[in-house]
């Protein structure tokens, strides 16, 4: 290896007692590639130990706590005790080939094609649609129901537990139900639940209060808890920097593992409600301070991105996409090779990329989700 890469090798202890062997995670993404039941298939299976070597740790897709809470086609579940076995052989496949698992927790809220819900009903923090051309218009939950999801949380972490998992990261990014409830777009609630910035943050407060609580009580050995946002929203009104910066505030008191920033490019700079033209990656690391560790991603394509990356203070980084286009992304710089790392995506390597065909699909179809798809 070449030494000025060493610093993506270093070890990294989370506050849990969790462990990982360097400083790069597989971050998670949706793959459409589950069972009709709801349970993990061999396609899905193959495609995380295809990339489980190098990274220190994977995260895996998004998995539904609730039915209600399905957000997409191939979802795979973890809404009841039925679906252990099919956690477990997930993460006993992405922790033989030496990383940690960790299980993404959700709920889609608004964001749920009606077909995949009960009664084709979809729920949000209030009866406000998605923006956009034919969007179903969801209900506001009671809070009975609000209290219901919270303990589902906890709930699918137990399961997590039970299968093995080294972890779970609670999903609060892209616009799923955590978010819906931070959004005042979404959240048009005058109750516990929303009304000012503070109530706004009720739900995923408690989100994270039960699943700790969870791990508390269920697990035996070092389990860690993660939390994933958005920084903004394009919507008016919808999530300022500001208020992102007031979230990363109130999430750094709350004893978690880290911190997951969900965005397309590691550099890009505020929209709006920051006077401050600095990248937001670095806006939030110093509001977190010393706190919380947190998870930059975003278009790190080479090794050098990645470096200049942790350089930046960033002390964990994600690679999505990248560990798709090449698996060994993280081995290649390993043995020295980083100059063979594969920035686009081969339109014929699907088989020698080891990548189920929904989600194949999606990436060749989707102009401009992937360098080198046009």
């Amino acid at each position: 290896m070449n030494s000025k890469y060493a610093p993506l090798f270093e070890t990294l202890s989370f506050r849990s007692g969790i462990r990982v062997k360097n400083r790069i995670a597989m971050a998670p993404m949706t793959n459409y590639s589950s069972n009709q039941d709801g349970t993990v298939s061999d396609g899905e299976v193959n495609y995380y130990v295809r990339r489980s070597k190098g990274v220190g740790m994977v995260i895996t897709a998004c998995t539904y706590v609730t039915a209600n809470g399905k957000g997409f086609h191939g979802e795979f579940g973890a809404d009841k005790d039925e679906m252990i076995p099919s956690l477990r052989r997930l993460a006993t496949a992405i922790k033989e080939q030496g990383a940690k698992a960790i299980l993404q927790i959700f709920h889609g809220g608004r964001m749920c094609p009606p077909e995949l819900v009960p009664n084709q009903e979809t729920v949000s923090a209030s009866a406000v649609a998605p923006e956009g051309e034919g969007q179903a218009v969801p209900r506001a939950l009671e809070d009975a129901e609000i209290e219901s999801i919270v303990k589902d949380f906890g709930e699918a972490t137990r399961r997590a537990i039970e299968a093995g998992f080294d972890g779970v990261e609670i999903h609060g990014a892209n616009g799923y139900l955590i978010q819906q409830f931070f959004s005042p777009h979404s959240n048009r609630r005058e109750d516990r639940f929303g009304g000012s910035l503070e109530k706004r943050m009720t739900f995923p407060m408690a989100v994270i209060d039960e699943v700790k609580k969870t791990v508390q009580d269920h697990a035996k050995e070092p389990f860690l808890v993660g939390y994933r946002f958005s920084p903004e929203e394009p919507e008016t009104p919808g999530i300022t920097m500001a208020d992102t910066l007031t979230l990363v505030d109130a999430l750094a008191d709350k004893d978690l593992d880290y911190l997951h920033v969900s965005l397309m490019d590691f550099w890009s700079t505020p929209r709006r409600g920051a006077d401050d033209t600095r990248p937001r990656m670095e806006l939030i690391k110093e509001k977190a301070g010393d706190r919380v560790p947190v998870i930059g991603l975003g278009s790190i394509l080479t090794a050098d991105d990645a470096l200049k990356a942790l350089e930046s203070g960033i002390p964990l980084i994600g690679l999505g996409r990248e560990i798709i286009i090449d698996p060994d992304w993280v081995e290649k710089v390993e043995q020295g090779k980083e100059s063979e790392i594969v920035t686009k995506i081969n339109k014929n390597a699907q088989e020698k990329l080891v990548v189920p065909d929904p989600l194949w699909q999606a990436i060749v179809n989707t102009p401009g989700w992937f360098p080198g798809v046009k």
